[in-house]
Protein backbone atom coordinates (compact mmCIF):
# COMPACT_ATOMS: atom_id res chain seq x y z
CA UNK A 1 0.00 0.00 0.00
CA UNK A 2 2.88 2.50 1.16
CA UNK A 3 4.56 1.81 -2.99
CA UNK A 4 1.15 2.57 -4.24
CA UNK A 5 1.01 6.07 -3.00
CA UNK A 6 4.58 6.31 -3.85
CA UNK A 7 3.47 5.35 -7.58
CA UNK A 8 0.41 8.22 -7.24
CA UNK A 9 2.81 10.60 -6.65
CA UNK A 10 5.15 10.03 -8.87
CA UNK A 11 2.49 9.98 -11.72
CA UNK A 12 0.88 13.31 -10.87
CA UNK A 13 4.55 14.98 -10.65
CA UNK A 14 4.77 13.06 -14.36
CA UNK A 15 1.66 14.57 -15.51
CA UNK A 16 2.43 17.79 -14.47
CA UNK A 17 5.37 18.37 -16.17
CA UNK A 18 2.99 18.48 -19.59
CA UNK A 19 0.81 21.00 -18.15
CA UNK A 20 0.52 24.59 -19.38
CA UNK A 21 0.78 26.58 -16.88
CA UNK A 22 -1.67 28.68 -16.40
CA UNK A 23 -2.14 32.73 -16.53
CA UNK A 24 -3.94 35.41 -16.08
CA UNK A 25 -4.12 38.10 -18.91
CA UNK A 26 -3.18 40.88 -16.35
CA UNK A 27 -0.11 38.55 -15.30
CA UNK A 28 0.87 37.65 -18.75
CA UNK A 29 0.90 41.69 -19.85
CA UNK A 30 2.52 42.90 -16.82
CA UNK A 31 5.59 40.97 -18.03
CA UNK A 32 5.99 42.79 -20.63
CA UNK A 33 5.72 46.25 -18.88
CA UNK A 34 8.08 45.66 -16.98
CA UNK A 35 12.16 46.97 -17.67
CA UNK A 36 13.16 43.86 -19.91
CA UNK A 37 9.57 43.45 -21.69
CA UNK A 38 8.98 45.65 -24.63
CA UNK A 39 10.95 48.04 -23.23
CA UNK A 40 14.09 46.99 -24.90
CA UNK A 41 12.83 46.31 -28.00
CA UNK A 42 11.44 49.62 -28.64
CA UNK A 43 15.24 51.05 -27.92
CA UNK A 44 16.19 48.68 -30.37
CA UNK A 45 13.56 50.43 -32.74
CA UNK A 46 14.54 53.58 -32.34
CA UNK A 47 17.87 52.92 -32.68
CA UNK A 48 17.31 51.41 -35.99
CA UNK A 49 15.04 54.72 -36.83
CA UNK A 50 17.66 56.97 -35.65
CA UNK A 51 20.23 55.17 -37.75
CA UNK A 52 18.16 55.27 -40.92
CA UNK A 53 17.76 58.87 -40.18
CA UNK A 54 21.29 59.45 -39.95
CA UNK A 55 22.59 57.75 -42.86
CA UNK A 56 19.83 59.47 -44.79
CA UNK A 57 21.24 63.12 -43.84
CA UNK A 58 24.48 62.51 -43.79
CA UNK A 59 24.80 61.20 -47.01
CA UNK A 60 22.11 62.41 -49.06
CA UNK A 61 24.54 64.69 -50.83
CA UNK A 62 27.03 62.32 -51.06
CA UNK A 63 29.45 61.72 -54.37
CA UNK A 64 31.18 58.30 -53.21
CA UNK A 65 29.77 54.92 -53.88
CA UNK A 66 29.90 54.37 -50.20
CA UNK A 67 27.91 57.02 -49.21
CA UNK A 68 25.71 56.69 -51.99
CA UNK A 69 24.76 53.70 -51.14
CA UNK A 70 24.18 54.59 -47.81
CA UNK A 71 21.41 57.18 -48.52
CA UNK A 72 20.26 55.01 -50.75
CA UNK A 73 19.38 52.62 -48.36
CA UNK A 74 18.13 54.71 -45.64
CA UNK A 75 15.90 56.33 -48.16
CA UNK A 76 14.25 53.08 -50.07
CA UNK A 77 14.20 52.19 -46.66
CA UNK A 78 11.77 55.04 -45.72
CA UNK A 79 9.83 55.25 -48.22
CA UNK A 80 8.89 51.43 -48.68
CA UNK A 81 5.16 51.04 -47.53
CA UNK A 82 6.25 47.08 -46.74
CA UNK A 83 4.66 46.49 -42.94
CA UNK A 84 5.61 42.52 -43.20
CA UNK A 85 8.83 42.54 -41.61
CA UNK A 86 9.05 43.32 -37.68
CA UNK A 87 11.74 45.96 -38.09
CA UNK A 88 10.12 47.53 -41.16
CA UNK A 89 9.61 51.61 -41.60
CA UNK A 90 5.87 51.43 -40.64
CA UNK A 91 6.09 48.90 -37.89
CA UNK A 92 8.30 50.31 -36.28
CA UNK A 93 6.80 54.04 -36.29
CA UNK A 94 3.73 52.57 -35.55
CA UNK A 95 5.51 51.24 -32.51
CA UNK A 96 6.73 54.47 -31.41
CA UNK A 97 3.95 56.03 -31.80
CA UNK A 98 5.10 58.62 -34.71
CA UNK A 99 3.83 59.81 -37.94
CA UNK A 100 5.73 57.97 -40.91
CA UNK A 101 4.31 60.01 -43.17
CA UNK A 102 4.76 63.44 -41.71
CA UNK A 103 8.81 62.08 -41.15
CA UNK A 104 9.18 61.45 -44.65
CA UNK A 105 7.58 64.31 -45.87
CA UNK A 106 10.12 66.18 -43.13
CA UNK A 107 13.33 64.36 -44.65
CA UNK A 108 12.33 64.86 -48.20
CA UNK A 109 11.96 68.78 -47.14
CA UNK A 110 14.69 68.82 -46.06
CA UNK A 111 16.59 67.16 -48.52
CA UNK A 112 15.64 69.28 -51.31
CA UNK A 113 16.66 72.60 -48.80
CA UNK A 114 19.78 71.12 -48.99
CA UNK A 115 20.05 70.12 -52.69
CA UNK A 116 23.48 70.54 -54.28
CA UNK A 117 24.39 73.58 -55.04
CA UNK A 118 24.02 74.51 -59.13
CA UNK A 119 27.08 75.14 -61.04
CA UNK A 120 25.39 78.56 -62.63
CA UNK A 121 25.53 79.91 -59.25
CA UNK A 122 28.73 80.44 -59.08
CA UNK A 123 30.60 83.96 -60.94
CA UNK A 124 33.93 83.29 -62.55
CA UNK A 125 35.52 86.69 -62.64
CA UNK A 126 38.10 86.66 -65.27
CA UNK A 127 42.05 87.16 -63.80
CA UNK A 128 42.18 91.02 -65.51
CA UNK A 129 38.97 91.57 -63.73
CA UNK A 130 40.05 90.83 -60.42
CA UNK A 131 42.99 92.74 -60.62
CA UNK A 132 41.62 95.75 -61.58
CA UNK A 133 39.13 95.18 -58.88
CA UNK A 134 42.19 94.98 -56.28
CA UNK A 135 41.22 91.18 -55.13
CA UNK A 136 44.37 90.09 -56.17
CA UNK A 137 46.91 89.61 -53.66
CA UNK A 138 50.26 89.64 -54.01
CA UNK A 139 52.05 86.58 -52.54
CA UNK A 140 55.73 86.34 -52.51
CA UNK A 141 57.38 83.67 -54.19
CA UNK A 142 58.66 82.21 -50.79
CA UNK A 143 56.30 80.83 -49.15
CA UNK A 144 54.96 79.98 -52.43
CA UNK A 145 57.84 77.32 -52.80
CA UNK A 146 56.65 76.23 -49.04
CA UNK A 147 53.11 75.94 -50.25
CA UNK A 148 54.38 73.43 -52.61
Amino acid sequence: MHGDKREDIMADRFVNLFEPDTLLPAQYFAAFAREGGLVRERRLMLAVLQDAVECYQKYALARDPRGRLLFEDAQEWIESGEREWAFAYENICEVLSLNAEYIRKGLSKWRQQRGPVRRSAAKIVPLSERRALGELVEVPEQELQQAS
